[in-house]
């Protein structure tokens, strides 16, 4: 029998030459690496474990299309799932309930397979995403910890556990392991990743952008989503220095333009575009263009955290698809399978709707709207960094409809922890003026 990049057997069909497309599959998408949908050239090949990996791919478009396209693949690999091995068998079975949008079974069955075959870092790396994408961190950690006795070796897993531990605010634990894991492989960008958001938030912010400029050589071949959002990292950085003419520079050549179809790439540019509008930046007709490719996802809803985006976006280019969007949010809240129905209702609808009336001008229903939803923001994904916007929207909004008060027991506790940061100097000296403050301004850095 045949073994995969990581020593997990692995169930080829008789003459089978799918082997090399299958490890760039689980190496590729374990390193974050573009090769992983090399997997897709084998897609003649009837292994199941194959088929399976395929269809993976497919669901990462994440797309309203992306199940259609997936099933053929996954009905292939179940008709065959009974003469390959269980580890094949549990990740088959756990792509197949992705594709049918049961995602608490496949979470339930990544961490199945996390105890009974903890190499199998494909697995696990995809159950850390769908974990991640409905805000359960804890979770996200336990799986890798599980894997850490057989797996310590593998500079990725070091990379699952640092972002984990991160998210999890074990900012020590995540550093350490992200040091590790780039200590086994320099060109690790997940874990570069997981370090960026160790020193964001702890407030290192001049050390980070050294560090990402300094380990960026390393970024090739890699997937679209994995450049342009440490890219967007870097960018981050640089807004926090005040250098609006490099955040720019980098939204134009990296951020924006790798794969403009892409939800991942989207969402990079709709957010880095809106903090820099927030930091008080103008973005020219940027917003123009990243619409476009926004307007045909109005009916997708493959996640909470997309739509919000999407909705921004379209917003703030003036697009009327943003009311169809909002309107769809709305219908899906009261049809979403029952695991997620919750979250889109209580959670998804307040916040598009302040969203979009942040975009608009109406400040006072953008600051009451996304103050009902922030506090379960959590339940929708996305990172720290990443849901951050919510709230520099919602501190934006709370500022322009006059709750000045309320703005300034949000804002100076960030600076505080962000002392380095030129962007939230400047909007609290401004606030403190604003609140006749501007004398003692300098008491509060």
């Amino acid at each position: 029998m045949s073994t995969d990049a990581l020593g997990n057997p692995v169930t080829l069909e008789p003459g089978s030459t799918a082997l090399a497309a299958l490890d760039d599959f689980v190496e590729g998408f374990i390193a974050s690496e573009a090769r992983a949908v090399n997997v897709l050239s084998a897609a003649e090949d009837p292994s199941p474990i194959v088929q399976a990996s395929i269809a993976a791919v497919h669901m990462f478009a994440e797309s309203a299309a992306a199940p259609a396209n997936a099933q053929p693949f996954i009905a292939t690999a179940l008709a065959g799932a009974g003469r390959v091995t269980s580890r094949e068998q549990r990740f088959i079975h756990a792509v197949a309930a992705w594709v049918d949008g049961d995602v608490p079974r496949a979470i339930r069955l990544h961490e199945e397979q996390a105890r009974e075959h903890p190499r199998d870092l494909a697995s696990l790396k995809l159950g850390q995403y769908h974990l991640f994408n409905r805000g359960q961190s804890a979770a996200m950690l336990r799986l890798a910890l599980a894997a850490l006795p057989a797996a310590g070796d593998v500079p990725y897993l070091h990379g699952m556990l640092a972002f984990g531990w991160e998210q999890c605010h074990g900012l020590e634990q995540a550093e350490a392991h992200a040091r590790r894991a780039i200590a086994l492989c320099r060109k690790e960008p997940w874990a570069h990743h997981a370090l960026a958001h160790v020193m964001l938030t702890q407030g290192r912010i001049s050390e980070g952008h050294a560090f990402l400029q300094d380990v960026s050589d390393t970024w090739l071949g890699l997937n679209s989503f994995m450049v342009t959002h440490n890219w967007w990292h870097q960018a981050l950085f640089a807004l926090e220095l005040d250098r609006p003419d490099e955040v720019l520079a980098l939204y134009d050549r990296q951020v924006w333009g790798v794969a403009k179809d892409y939800s991942q790439d989207q969402v990079n540019a709709v957010s880095l575009l809106a903090r820099l509008e927030l930091a008080g930046m103008a973005v020219g007709d940027r917003w123009q263009d990243v619409a476009d490719w926004l307007a045909p996802r109005t009916a997708d809803h493959v996640l909470p955290f997309l739509d919000l985006q999407y909705l921004l976006g379209l917003a703030r280019a003036g697009r009327p698809e943003a009311d169809t969007l909002l309107r769809n949010i709305e219908a899906h809240a009261r049809t979403a399978p029952p695991s997620e129905r919750e979250t889109w209702r209580d959670v998804a609808v307040p916040a598009a709707r302040g969203l979009l009336a942040w975009a608009r001008g109406e400040h006072a229903v953008a600051a009451r709207e996304l103050g009902q939803a922030l506090p379960r923001m959590l339940e929708i994904g996305g990172s720290h960094a990443q849901r951050d916007l919510f709230s520099q929207v919602h501190l934006d909004a709370l500022v322009r409809s006059g709750r000045l008060e309320g703005a300034q027991n949000l804002l100076l506790p960030v600076l505080r922890q962000q002392p380095e940061s030129r962007r939230l100097r400047r909007q609290a000296d401004q606030l403190l003026a604003a609140l006749g403050l501007g004398d003692v301004a300098d008491h509060f850095r």
